[in-house]
């Protein structure tokens, strides 16, 4: 039986999907978890009531989250995700081939199973590659114990700050990454709706560009989310949008990488270009650079 899925991005906005159909829900001991089909999108999951990826938009968001700062790094070897439960950027991560580890390190067990077994097309067999090491449990433990691991790409593939992942978006906690990330590394976070969530990415943004010397935005509308949806890349030692679109097309070529279905050397750009309208907004609330 189908009925509406909603979402309330913010206190004063509604969309969703009036002829959902839901798969399946579960209550874990960290949050609920709810893997609806729909008509326009198809299968998607939901973290207490947030959308979190579909089987139809997913490659939206995973290939921008990921290939910027990974085509960025010269030859990335080691990956960390954080969160990234339902695989998809691990997926994307493979795609390079000079990547030797990937650890997943997910909250919940039961976004793993769940999504594994609903959304398919999304991990796209990723936890089954040798490479791929999924770690259970909370990240912030993980990162603690992994200070010589030296990764080179960091994905906050993660809920947002009001969530369970809070913790995960200080500048503490950046502060003991770093400590674990190579000397080349770039790291990707989400950031959410400009039109929505103009104060939580100014704050997320003021606190990268305190520990990281080059901290870029990106933007590109996700159907699922609703909005045009912002994220950035944070380094001390690469800067993806200085990238030309000529070497975007040579390092994706080099790496074989050509079956790519939104990111691309032609909008490499102007995924790093915000409009004014977006500037002025984020200006209100970023503190001044000193």
């Amino acid at each position: 039986m189908s009925a509406p899925l909603l979402f309330h991005p913010s206190p004063d906005a509604v969309y969703g999907f009036p002829h959902a159909r839901l798969i399946e829900r579960v209550d874990s001991p960290y949050q609920r978890i709810e893997v609806w089909d729909t008509p326009q999108l198809g299968r998607l999951f939901t973290l207490d009531g947030r959308p979190m990826t579909s089987t139809g938009d997913e490659f939206i968001y995973h290939e921008c989250m990921v290939h910027p700062a990974a085509l960025a790094h010269p030859s990335p070897r080691a990956a960390l995700v954080l969160g990234g439960g339902d695989g998809g950027a691990a997926r994307q991560l493979l795609r390079h081939p000079s990547i030797e580890r990937i650890v997943v390190a997910e909250l919940d067990a039961e976004v793993v199973r769940l999504t594994r077994e609903h959304l398919p097309e999304v991990h796209g067999g990723a936890f089954d590659d040798p490479r791929v090491e999924l770690v259970i449990g909370d990240a912030a433990h993980y990162v603690a114990a992994a200070a010589s691991a030296q990764f080179d790409l960091v994905i906050f593939d993660l809920t947002p700050p009001d969530s369970p992942a809070a913790g995960l978006y200080t500048r503490p906690f950046y502060q003991q990454l770093k400590r674990a990330m190579s000397p080349l590394a770039a790291l990707s976070v989400h950031l959410g709706s400009p039109y929505q969530h103009v104060e939580r990415i100014a704050g997320l943004l003021d606190n990268l560009s305190a520990e990281f010397s080059s901290v870029r935005t990106m933007n590109t509308f996700v159907p699922l989310y609703g909005s045009l949806w912002m994220m950035a890349t944070a380094s001390n030692t690469l800067d993806p949008a200085a990238l030309p679109a000529e070497t975007i097309a040579e390092r994706l070529a080099n790496r074989r990488i050509d079956s790519l279905k939104h990111y691309d050397p032609a909008i490499h750009a102007g995924l790093f270009s915000a409009s004014r309208a977006v500037r002025d907004k984020l200006s209100q609330f970023l503190k001044p650079s000193i």
